[in-house]
């Protein structure tokens, strides 16, 4: 044995199914912080002990260095130049430790990260943690957990991509120090003042809020939108099967009841008016089979038909991935490469009980090729089953999620759909002296669709075409009676609010997210009370919404419109492809947002002028509760989210434990550090309760005590009777 080769995958789960590839049933399991797998295999022309391990995401997380995290303690201004460090994401998972534990002795190092820039990121962070030169480390590239597909990579190792890893630092850097910048400046300056806002963060987001602002613009326009009367002219004809038709006014509608009235005397003067068919014109007609599956794509689709949102679903296909059902969730490429074996992956679901039948007739009649109109992003395959599983080892959203990629590939690989197109055109001609203002009458049109040649759609019925078949012996200057002639009132109706299908595809279409963050955007704006989920899948913004959009608009519309953000995807898309320089793309697009956040600042009171007409302000709301230190006048609890409490006097806002209730104290009860009267907090559910100093829960006095966390039971100052020191333990 000469060399022992460290594996590391992005998950206990994956780095399980990588054992089980390469050992069958031979790797020893040790349980450690996470889970290693021991086998023997050959490596580089030796043998080799392999250790197969996992990280659980990323290793590190973004923050800014401690004294810049206090929010009372930094003026937001300054963020924009504040130093930032990477520190253990998860410290109580300890994987630092245990990367650094299963590396000794390790002669090579080999990467089985998620093949995307976030899991290219998190290969150097596993490096960071480790001490391997670049000689010594790998990287596997994959599309599957299929066994073959892992031992095709096994064979083929490159390394890890620094520029796809660097472009996820750029974006974590900016998102960091713009969202946080503004959001403490917002999150102060309102909560300061008002008492419903229903929300524990102002929050802004350079992707979170344009997606906002997609769905306050569609709000705008249904807001804004004023109804319009018309009116149309309805025939019915009876024909020669008895059947009655109702063809439509080629002129559709007008917006004038005069005029309408005047048409509808003209044809229904007299006795006996009669309608010609003056052409019929028969064509035939496709609906087109779908490309392969992307990850927006998948995710409009779930929404729409499946009625998934966003980050469920990709929740789900994240599991399915992982447990070997279907390829690589996270993908834009919509164009089976040129390699790619579409005939195994068919041969696979030919055994499938719902749709074996249905494949093993594509696979007898030839495997067409897929749409050549998708896109090759260079990324990975698009999203295919690797598996056939049969419902009951699947259910609920899991089984339908397999059922729609599975359903979404076959296909892609059938024919498209065909129907005949039938469109007759008529002349309805009045019979009443004086009717020569209508020239020859006036026209009708009525379209049917017949002949119906399902293809695809067999296999995805919810696209095919309804059939709406005409009277097959009709022909050129035939007339068929008029049995009546009516005019319909109707009005105009506003847009509707967007789906979520509809705004995942003004996302894509505007550079908003990325197919791995759309989903997260989305639950943002949902999860922070900015818009709400309604029947259909619409989303509503909510009046904290609206408002901030609107006051965005008032002072700088760049922070709302999406262009700023598709520009810094643009760049960080450059940093990812080796054109462009992380630092020079970080500094540009801070600097960009530093000058918009000192406008915004300035400005502010245009974005107030909203909220003071929209939401309560905080002296009018809550109740008397205790007294200030600072001015010994009482101040108001304010029990709405976020609860708080309100000092009218010194016009300061102080945060109190969440998901509880906050009653007064005695008034004995005094805290010996600043003279606030101390409040009893008592826990939602447990029921338990304890003191604190309003003051001294914002603002710890003690060295080492994060803000919001120090109640009266952590004190240990000796005078103070509800303190540590004095009751003897931390309750």
């Amino acid at each position: 044995m000469t060399a022992t080769v460290l594996m590391v995958a992005e998950k206990p789960s994956i780095a399980e199914t990588i054992a089980k590839a390469f050992a069958g049933g031979g790797a020893h399991f040790r349980k450690g912080k996470v889970p290693v797998y021991e086998y023997e295999g050959n490596f580089k022309g030796q043998r080799a002990l392999f250790r197969v391990t996992s990280v659980v995401g990323h290793v590190f997380s973004l923050d800014f260095a401690p004294q810049y995290r206090g929010w009372d303690k930094t003026d937001p201004k300054e963020l924009f130049d504040a130093p930032t460090q990477k520190e253990e994401a998860n410290p109580k998972a300890h994987i630092v430790a245990h990367l650094r534990g299963e590396a000794k002795g390790c002669s090579h190092l080999v990467l089985w990260l998620d093949c995307d820039r976030e899991g290219e990121n998190i290969c150097f962070e596993v490096m960071q943690c480790l001490h391997f030169s670049r000689s010594q480390v790998l990287r596997a590239h994959f599309s599957s957990l299929v066994p073959e597909d892992l031992r095709r990579s096994m064979a083929n190792l490159g390394v890890p991509n620094e520029d796809e890893a660097l472009a996820v630092d750029a974006r974590q850097e900016i998102d960091l120090k713009c969202g946080v910048a503004f959001t403490r400046f917002q999150t102060k300056f309102f909560q300061g003042r008002y008492g419903n806002l229903d929300a524990r963060l102002i929050s802004y987001g350079p992707c979170q809020t344009p997606t906002l602002g997609f769905t306050v613009e569609r709000h705008d326009l249904i807001q804004s939108f004023k109804p319009e009367k018309f009116w149309k002219i309805c025939p019915s004809l009876s024909v020669s099967d008895g059947r009655v038709l109702e063809p439509e006014w080629e002129r559709g509608r007008v917006f004038d009841q005069a005029v309408a009235t005047t048409f509808l005397q003209l044809l229904k003067g007299g006795k006996g008016a009669k309608a010609e068919v003056k052409s019929v014109s028969r064509k035939k007609e496709s609906r087109v089979r779908p490309v392969p599956l992307n990850t927006v794509e998948m995710l409009k689709l779930a929404s729409k038909q499946l009625g998934m949102g966003p980050h469920e679903t990709m929740q789900v296909a994240e599991r399915l991935y992982t447990s070997g059902y279907i390829s690589y969730p996270r993908t834009e490429t919509s164009k089976y490469p040129a390699g790619f074996d579409t005939r195994a992956v068919l041969q696979e679901q030919s055994r499938h009980g719902y749709w074996g039948d249905t494949v093993r007739e594509v696979l007898a009649s030839g495997v067409g090729k897929a749409k050549s109109s998708g896109v090759d992003a260079g990324d990975h395959p698009p999203i295919t089953p690797t598996a056939c599983v049969e419902e009951g080892t699947l259910t609920g959203s899991s089984w339908r999620l397999y059922d729609l990629v599975a359903r979404h590939f076959i296909a892609t690989l059938m024919p498209d759909a065909s129907y005949t197109k039938t469109k007759v055109t008529f002349v309805i001609r009045p019979t009443v002296e004086g009717a020569g203002d209508l020239g020859g009458g006036e026209v009708f049109t009525i379209v049917g669709r017949s002949d119906f040649s399902p293809g695809f759609t067999s296999i995805l019925p919810w696209m095919a075409v309804e059939m709406t078949p005409l009277p097959p012996n009709i022909s050129e200057g035939q007339v068929f009676p008029v049995n009546d002639v009516a005019l319909r009132e109707g009005s105009t109706s506003p847009p509707d609010y967007l789906t979520e299908s509809e705004l995942i595809d003004k996302m894509e279409k505007h550079g908003i997210g990325t197919d791995a963050s759309i989903p997260v955007h989305i639950n943002n704006i949902l999860e922070r009370n900015y818009a709400r989920l309604e029947t259909g899948r619409k989303i509503v913004p909510t009046n904290l919404g609206v408002v901030l959009v609107h006051g965005y608009h008032k002072i700088d519309s760049e922070l709302v419109l999406p262009k700023v953000r598709a520009h810094i995807e643009q760049q960080i898309g450059l940093v990812a492809a080796g054109k462009a320089d992380y630092k020079d793309v970080v500094k540009h697009s801070l600097d960009g947002f530093e000058s918009k956040f000192k406008y915004f600042v300035e400005k502010i009171e245009r974005m107030n002028e909203l909220f003071e007409a929209t939401f309560s302000s905080l002296a009018s709301s809550g109740k008397i509760i205790s007294k200030c230190g600072d001015c010994r006048r009482y101040m108001r609890y304010i029990n709405l989210r976020p609860q708080r409490l309100y000092c009218q006097a010194c016009e300061k806002t102080y945060s109190v434990p969440q998901n509880g209730v906050v009653k007064g104290g005695s008034a004995e009860l005094t805290c010996p550090l600043d003279g606030f009267e101390l409040v009893i907090f008592s826990e939602g559910g447990t029921g338990k309760s304890f003191p604190l100093c309003p003051r001294c829960y914002n603002e710890p006095p003690f060295e080492g005590v994060p803000n919001n966390a120090m109640a009266c039971i952590h004190c240990p100052m000796p005078k103070c009777k509800s303190s540590v020191h004095t009751n003897g333990e931390v309750q």
